[in-house]
């Protein structure tokens, strides 16, 4: 600090100046002379253009058309704050990186923009032209590059330049401190010459403010302006770029077969440490963190919090707090999933006997659950309703607790709408989308996802499960506390269905083989 610093009154500091008081950093002229002195240029060879490039092109081309002649506002988001001055790793909106293809070399507070143009003709055959605004890299000679604790190059590594991601990406890029006037100029009525906004909301809350104080400023009548209506639009926005997911094309499914490929690996890791997860207080740590290892050793990080389940922990369906014991002669309930440096994530289970060995009982619910699993991976091809994959796989579990006496009902009854009794120890979806998001394409139309039609290139999971609660009365002792799922992580063809975890066990004699191989 220099002299007049040391005189602030501290009572009036704002609060979110005070997480810089324990900095210690000089200030004075001769420092920052010698800071900006005596670095190597950086170098201007331009990086080659990626393979996603054309994709993402066709990606903005698919929205492109559904959006003529309106400018379209799409954030990557801003830091997270976890504590203080400390951030969460950043991680882009997905549907941001879907349409540039940046994966984790991205930029904080970046926005892509489409905007109209007057004739109609834009990039890559669509109507639009498209430029992403960031901050690039700031440079050696400038105090932000030792100075700014979230941005500069001193503090976090090299960041890319404007050109850098123009070549990598063949797209159009622009300094984010232009992005206040790409955003507001033109903006009002198409009857007096304006251009209509469509934002992508609740990424960047500068940018919906940015968005909103436009919208009002060249509203006709500000005062009755029609706020539900321009949420319709943005909601519309967000739903055609979440359908845009649906269908993936064949960058996504090598990026999906990746992160898969690097979870199974987890998978191994995993089995490895159980010894040590038994011997620890606390062996749901250990299985998580043997996972956690593998996907920052393969992958960008998890695709989602881990659930590491063991015995009762099993049968609840989100168990994420892992800090239970993992003791010999219960199963162990692992979903996981590893997020490729792309940010496209896998999302497998496997239900493992911790001792390496299923107990009658436990192989006997885990060969139901597998059933219902194999029942609904043979009907799933085109043409298929997404919805009847559920059907299929709840029928069968319901067979197999009617033939284990645990169904108060008939099979028919329970399967009916009036029925669904099954359901108390299955109460969850089959199926779910997968890709950037381990749930994807979440704000697709009904009519688009459980209503829809399987159709080729789509990814999602199967994952029927049987959850017997160590409280329920309602079945005998003998199968309380047992939670068995299978998931897998499965691409329709035009011939049917390919199981792209199929690379990890599934059958219990399989299970237990491969498991004594690890654990010797």
């Amino acid at each position: 600090m220099n002299d007049a610093e040391h005189t602030t009154d501290a009572s009036t500091q704002p609060l979110e100046d005070r997480v810089n008081n324990r900095s210690q950093r000089p200030s004075s002229d001769a420092f920052k002379a010698f800071m900006a002195s005596s670095w190597a240029p950086a170098s201007l060879e331009l990086p080659a253009e990626e393979a996603v490039a054309a994709h993402a092109a066709r990606r903005r081309r698919a929205i492109s058309e559904q959006f003529k002649g309106e400018r379209l506002v799409i954030p990557a988001g801003p830091h997270k704050v976890r504590s203080n001055d400390t951030d969460y790793r950043f991680r882009p909106h997905s549907a941001f990186a879907h349409l540039t293809g940046l994966g984790v070399d991205h930029e904080p507070d970046a926005v892509l923009i489409l905007e109209p143009t007057d004739d109609g003709q834009g990039d890559d055959g669509g109507h639009h032209h498209a430029t992403l605004y960031f901050r690039p890299m700031a440079g050696r000679d400038t105090e932000q590059f030792y100075a700014d604790a979230r941005s500069g190059e001193f503090w976090i590594g090299p960041r890319p330049s404007l050109a850098d991601l123009k070549s990598r990406l063949d797209l159009a890029t622009a300094h984010l401190d232009e992005l206040e006037v790409a955003i507001t100029k033109n903006v009002g009525a198409s009857e007096i010459g304006g251009i209509s906004i469509r934002l992508l909301r609740k990424v960047d809350e500068n940018i919906d403010a940015l968005v909103d104080t436009a919208r009002y400023n060249t509203a006709q009548d500000p005062e009755n302006l029609d706020l539900s209506q321009l949420d319709a639009l943005d909601e519309k926005l967000a739903e055609a770029l979440s359908e845009l997911r649906l269908i993936k094309d064949e960058w996504e499914v090598e990026q999906l077969k990746l992160a898969v490929a690097a979870t199974v690996e987890g998978f191994h890791e995993v089995v490895k440490a159980l010894p040590r997860a038994v011997a620890h207080h606390r062996g749901e740590r250990v299985v998580e963190g043997a996972f956690f290892a593998k996907a920052r050793e393969e992958g960008n990080d998890l695709g989602y919090d881990t659930i590491a389940a063991s015995g009762n922990n099993a049968t609840i369906l989100h168990w994420i707090n892992n800090n239970g014991q993992v003791k010999e002669g219960d199963l162990l309930l692992l979903d996981a999933g590893v997020e490729a440096e792309s940010l496209y994530t896998a999302d497998i289970t496997r239900t493992l006997p911790v001792n390496g060995t299923f107990s009658e009982v436990q192989r006997r619910v885990y060969e139901a659950v597998l059933d219902a699993a194999d029942a609904a991976f043979a009907e799933a091809r085109p043409g298929l309703k997404f919805r009847e994959l559920h059907q299929i796989a709840t029928r069968v579990l319901a067979e197999r607790l009617a033939d284990w006496g645990l169904l108060p009902v008939t099979v028919e009854e329970a399967v009916s709408e009036s029925g669904q009794q099954h359901r108390r120890w299955m109460p969850h979806g089959t199926s779910h989308h997968l890709g950037m998001d381990v749930h994807d394409c979440a704000q697709a139309k009904r009519e688009l996802y459980l209503d829809a039609e399987l159709a080729e290139g789509m990814v999602f999971t199967i994952e029927p499960g049987l959850y017997f609660k160590s409280e329920d009365l309602a079945i005998p002792e003998e199968y309380r506390g047992i939670g068995v799922r299978i998931e897998d992580d499965i691409l329709v063809t035009a011939d049917g269905a390919v199981n792209l975890s199929a690379a990890l066990p599934r059958t219990a004699d399989d299970v237990e083989s491969w498991m004594a191989g690890l654990l010797g």
